[in-house]
């Protein structure tokens, strides 16, 4: 298609506004709040492609200008350690824009044939799982992912914790998407553009809210701390070096600056343990490949022994497989206690992969390496002088790019992270480095270990368990750098126990869509509904037939306040699933989880159902009229003057009724539904489904799949919140008896029955709100789903809806009973 000439001037202004954005964004400062707007003006350029071969060319566009913003320091170092110059590096990056980040196009594709599937919102959602998902399958050149850039904001980047850097990705992007469809609709005026805005908020909201908590909830760290010294010699450009000196000077030059700098760092700063760089030790330690090779690790062990405290430094290893980058722990009185050899080799630098090497890509590219990957994550212990033994997780420059190795290095007991690189080819553009370092601090977010991370010329830092670097150098100058953190083993977080989970959800969720999407028989049930219903919000209705017989009368004051009182009672029991979850005292403390429980979802939901039983009336239609009776009082409304009946699509504070009169407006009460079963006043509310895939149709469908339910026997509260507990309580409780005091009836017989009866209790109470909790996260897992089946199948939504309920009855009542038996079992 032949696009106008002012078309293709808002394309360029887009993309150049883009590229500019991304750029501020990755110097990072306050230019991380340009995350939540630099896709802005490229979203505006796709949504106006309407095929889709522009999408593509518009997804290369997008690589190309983000790569030339956020990356052009990337091509001039290329340029620089290749030597073939500043600009032909650059033009090489721009050129391989695509496979450098290729998730622009993957992006462009599902979003433009989702967007013209299934809507608007799919489309943002799909765009947005098409591009953690690429990146999850196709691990970049340089590791790098939109995330990244919050690091400047420590309470936004805490959410890593939890979602990983993916998942900050994810949020960026929905945001982006809000801010878009805000413009998009500003025609409509500022109430059209308000809602996507508040929707885009939510990415921001959401990580601040988290962010608070966790900088809030977490302890203060315990235990002796670490103290390490860090050398940072400035010592760069080897090869050069050993051309204008001599292989042996140089290599005497090294040693003999590191041996002094880690004199000072034990013997006036008094250190633990001593941490070098990336390939300090230029060759094969240990392995020596010359008379004069063993020589110089003789010495270097007599320095070790000489100090008195561990030495950690990059060097080489090698087997009959071939050479690795490697990591060495030389004990003293020990020698070399064992290697680590690095996992993620830097690609067409330190290795080639098999099907691409040959004798002409050498001479094409004659610094490509020849090393050996090692096998993962691996943790060694530092034996410190004063008897402590602390395992580390040693990472070697691009290893600190993959969460899973940092993740696999907790779950082998690790206690804190020895980082070692090599960023001199940064030298000409410290930018590079910088934001290497600031990647590598999501590793310590990711797992709460903090991390010791020494460069031959910069940056070096230490950094805490939040990320924050707390001693650190500048690029280009040598320094001894001397810190100390507390060491322990951590609670684990979200990403520990469930891995980098993000990318592997977006993954499923795009192959959902598109067996949904290829599923003929849901295409023809969905279209026959959008062609069968009415126009306009209500059709007739029989509203004797159809209202219970007990209904709260609310205002629209009162049905505020008992809204934001469920609305804190529902949410509050999410905070103590997260509290419980990544604070360790809390799941030990029953009589502090009761206090939490009853403060912040008993008094509220308390306060919530007095409100709704004083505003309770009769509801009966009486010659012509609606009649609502409580005590003397009574409200009469005539039938003649409503038009429809429509369900609330928010069910705050539950569901409920609204009335809209013929005069347009909704009368001033709304119909709180307070009998059990309420499907009978979604029969009656007969409101259409509004325009395809808005947020008020969505809305309205999930309502109806919400009322539309008959309640199962196992959601009254007898056997949900009394005998399910009582049935979990009792075996835990008996187990118990028998370690703590040798017999089922064991504190009974040593305090008494009062001490009996009463631990019992805590412990049914402890069971209780712990089915609750599950139950408030199996309620949240049921709403989501069906708000997204809601958005893309909404014929199925009261199908499926149905089928989860009877998978969450599943889950509670036999999967806690099968998880305690288990951890019965294990124990």
């Amino acid at each position: 298609m032949t696009l106008t000439i002012p078309v293709k001037i808002r394309v360029l202004a887009a993309l150049l506004a883009s590229a500019v954005m991304s750029a501020l964004y990755a110097r990072g400062g306050a230019g991380w709040l340009l995350g939540f707007v630099l896709l802005v003006p490229c979203l505006r350029a796709l949504d106006a492609s309407p095929t889709l071969t522009g999408a593509l060319l518009r997804g290369w566009a997008m690589s190309l200008a983000y790569t030339a913003g956020a990356f052009a320091w990337f091509g001039t170092a290329f340029g620089h350690y290749t030597q073939i110059g500043d600009a032909a590096g650059l033009a090489l990056l721009l050129l391989a824009a695509p496979l450098f980040q290729p998730q622009f196009l993957s992006f462009a594709l599902v979003r433009h044939v989702t967007r013209q599937r299934h809507g608007v919102v799919p489309g943002a959602l799909a765009g947005a799982a098409a591009w953690v998902a690429t990146e999850w399958l196709l691990p970049k050149f340089l590791g790098d992912t939109l995330g990244y850039g919050l690091y400047p904001s420590v309470l936004l980047r805490q959410g890593a914790a939890v979602v990983g850097t993916a998942g900050l990705t994810l949020l960026l992007l929905l945001a982006n998407e809000g801010v878009a469809a805000a413009l998009a609709q500003r025609a409509g005026g500022w109430r059209a553009s308000l809602r996507p805005l508040a929707l885009a908020a939510l990415a921001p909201l959401l990580l601040a809210g988290y962010g608070q908590f966790a900088l809030s909830a977490s302890p203060a760290p315990e235990g002796k701390p670490l103290r390490m010294g860090l050398i940072q010699s400035n010592i760069i450009d080897y090869e050069r070096q050993r051309q204008e000196k001599g292989t042996a000077a140089v290599v005497r030059e090294v040693l003999d600056t590191h041996f002094a700098m880690s004199y000072d760092a034990v013997v006036r700063q008094h250190a633990d343990a001593v941490l070098w760089s990336e390939t300090v030790y230029p060759t094969t330690f240990g392995h020596p490949k010359s008379p004069a090779g063993a020589e110089l690790d003789r010495e270097i062990v007599g320095i070790v022994n000489a100090a008195g405290v561990p030495f950690v430094f990059g060097t080489y290893d090698r087997d009959s497989a071939g050479e690795y980058n490697a990591a060495a722990f030389v004990q003293p009185g020990a020698g070399l206690l064992g290697f680590y050899r690095k996992t993620r080799l830097f690609p067409l630098t330190e290795y080639v992969p098999a099907w691409l090497d040959g004798p002409l890509l050498r001479r094409a590219l004659p610094w490509t390496g020849n090393w050996q990957p090692g096998n993962g994550a691996r943790v060694l212990p530092l034996r410190l002088a004063d008897g402590r033994e602390i395992p580390v997780l040693p990472m070697i420059c691009f290893d600190d790019m993959d969460a899973s190795l940092a993740i696999d290095g907790v779950r082998l007991g690790a206690q804190a992270i020895l980082t070692m690189s090599n960023d001199s080819w940064f030298t000409a553009d410290p930018l590079g480095a910088r934001l290497h370092q600031s990647a590598a601090a999501f590793r310590s977010i990711e797992t709460r270990l903090p991390q010791f991370r020494v460069t031959s010329n910069g940056h070096s830092g230490v950094i805490d368990a939040t990320g924050t670097v707390l001693a650190g150098t500048r690029m280009g100058e040598q320094a001894l750098v001397i810190a100390a953190l507390p060491v322990n083993a951590p609670a684990p977080t979200l990403m520990v126990r469930w891995g980098d989970w993000v990318g592997r959800v977006a993954v499923a969720a795009l192959l959902l869509l598109a067996a949904v999407s290829a599923f003929p028989a849901w295409r023809a049930s969905h279209a026959t509904e959008a062609e069968g219903e009415p126009a306009g919000d209500s059709v007739a209705f029989n509203l004797a037939a159809a209202l219970p017989a007990r209904v709260a009368v609310l205002s629209p004051a009162a049905r505020v306040v008992t809204g934001l009182l469920r609305t804190f009672s529902r949410g509050s029991l999410l905070w103590m699933c997260l509290a419980l979850l990544f604070n360790e005292a809390l799941r030990t403390n029953t009589l502090a989880q009761i206090r939490l429980f009853s403060t912040l979802f008993l008094l509220p939901e308390a306060v919530a159902w007095c409100v709704l039983v004083f505003c309770s009336a009769q509801a009966m239609v009486v010659d012509g009229k609606l009649a609502l009776t409580r005590g003397g009082r009574r409200r009469e409304l005539a039938l003649s003057e409503i038009a429809a009946v429509q369900l609330w699509r928010l069910p705050i504070p539950g569901p409920g009724l609204s009335l809209r009169l013929h005069t347009g407006r909704r009368w001033r009460y709304g119909l709180a539904l307070t009998n059990a079963d309420a499907r009978a006043a979604a029969r009656a509310a007969t409101a259409g489904r509004p325009a395809q895939q808005s947020v008020r149709a969505v809305l309205q469908v999930y309502a109806q799949s919400n009322l539309a339910i008959r309640r199962s026997r196992l959601d009254h509260p007898l056997p949900k919140y009394i005998l399910l507990p009582l049935a979990l309580a009792l075996p835990a409780f008996h187990l118990y008896q028998h370690i703590a005091y040798g017999s089922a009836f064991g504190e009974y017989y040593s305090f008494g029955l009062k001490a009996y009866l009463s631990a019992f209790a805590l412990w049914w109470a402890a069971w209780s709100i712990g089915v609750v909790l599950t139950e408030a996260l199996l309620r949240a897992a049921i709403s989501i789903a069906t708000l997204l089946t809601a958005l893309l199948r909404p014929a199925r939504a009261i199908a499926i809806r149905r089928w989860l309920e009877r998978a969450g009855h599943v889950a509670l009542y036999l999967g806690m009973p099968g998880w305690l038996l288990l951890t019965i079992y294990r124990a």
